[in-house]
């Protein structure tokens, strides 16, 4: 009895583990594109005089408002969470958009996150209260909303395409348009399982592009 349980352990399980997460994974390797091609950012100012775009990017999206130092502790998570362990992906950008007028304040809270975090692929971007609107109207949300200070406690993937990506819920016609920085535990796993798939996405993409130029190399070469 104990041979057998030692070889099941040893044998079957292993087994019954992959057929699992592989299942997994074919399952889960799309997230549902909620509203397609956002428009890009308009000819907005960010911190450090770079011109921020959408397009070619995955980008961590959200909205500072004009009191993102009162929100920093949101932040915070949000770099603990996702930003430190994914930083170095190199077509990743987290982005802030907040109204022109908060400079000062969001220099202010990148100092104090620049203490630990290496800030490459963090982007402050500002623009007019009204611009911010309109441009949060055209995410096409349908539960979230800025507040009055033209923030919100979300955070929203964009994926290279710029389109907004999210999750299905129970409901057949209900997904998750973002994910609130304040809950730690949404970040650690709805946003970081969700984060997942769509690196997971793009790196199958660039492996698969990576084999059809070597085949056209190989084909290239025999002729």
């Amino acid at each position: 009895m104990k041979k057998n349980i030692v070889l099941f352990s040893l044998f079957i399980l292993p087994i019954v583990a992959y057929l699992f997460f592989a299942s997994g994974v074919n399952t889960f390797s799309k997230l549902p594109t909620l509203t397609p091609s956002i428009p890009e950012f308009g000819n907005w100012k960010s911190l450090d005089g770079e011109k921020v775009q959408l397009q070619g990017k995955i980008t961590i999206l959200s909205f500072g408002g004009t009191d993102v130092l009162k929100n920093r502790g949101n932040y915070f998570n949000l770099n603990e969470k996702i930003y430190q362990r994914y930083h170095k992906f190199n077509d990743l950008q987290f982005v802030v958009l907040s109204p022109i007028g908060t400079e000062k304040d969001v220099t202010v809270f990148k100092n104090q996150l620049a203490a630990s975090t290496d800030m490459t692929q963090w982007k402050f971007v500002f623009a007019s209260p009204e611009e911010i609107a309109t441009f949060y109207n055209q995410l096409k949300l349908k539960k979230d909303e800025l507040t009055a200070n033209y923030g919100n406690n979300n955070v929203y993937i964009i994926d290279k395409d710029r389109n907004l990506r999210g999750r299905k819920l129970n409901s057949e016609k209900e997904y998750k348009e973002g994910y609130s920085m304040f809950y730690v535990s949404e970040l650690h796993n709805e946003m970081m399982d969700d984060f997942k798939i769509i690196l997971y996405e793009y790196k199958a993409a660039l492996k698969k592009n990576h084999n059809a130029t070597k085949r056209l190399h190989i084909q290239t070469d025999e002729k």
